[in-house]
């Protein structure tokens, strides 16, 4: 069980360039282990969070962000400075839809609650029997 985090969250990237508010709560939490995050973010596993449509701002930074855009997914976007996954973006809209818990200051009031694309794990670094729920692909909607 977690408490309710002080709004808005803060969050950024390593080097400070960027920075931005979450003004709601974020909505749910997972762990992805698909091969896109893997090499994104050098580990095994990445952890994520859906927010609120309309509660992300950008505070600092907005000349820094890069974004990687692979076909049928996400616009992966980060710190053209220092590299920090940042945001996960929808890349009809610019909608920022996704964040990384590692950006954010703090406790996010969320933790992961399932893990996705457990298929394309890495075979160096066992899946920890959290009980969580695991998906083969994307977590089903």
């Amino acid at each position: 069980m977690t408490s309710a985090p002080s709004l808005p969250l803060a969050g950024g990237c390593g080097c400070g360039a960027v920075r931005f508010e979450i003004n709601e709560p974020l909505v749910a939490a997972a762990y992805c282990h698909c091969t896109r995050c893997q090499r994104r973010s050098g580990t095994a596993v990445q952890a994520s969070a859906k927010i609120a449509p309309g509660s992300f701002s950008l505070t600092a930074g907005e000349e820094h962000l890069r974004a990687w855009s692979p076909p049928g997914g996400l616009d992966k976007v980060f710190c053209g400075e220092c590299g920090s996954a940042l945001l996960g973006r929808d890349p009809d809209s610019g909608e920022v839809t996704i964040v990384r818990l590692g950006a954010i200051d703090g406790d996010p009031g969320v933790r992961p609650a399932a893990h996705q694309f457990v298929a394309y794990a890495a075979p160096w670094e066992p899946i920890p029997d959290d009980g969580l729920p695991r998906f083969d692909e994307r977590i089903p909607a």
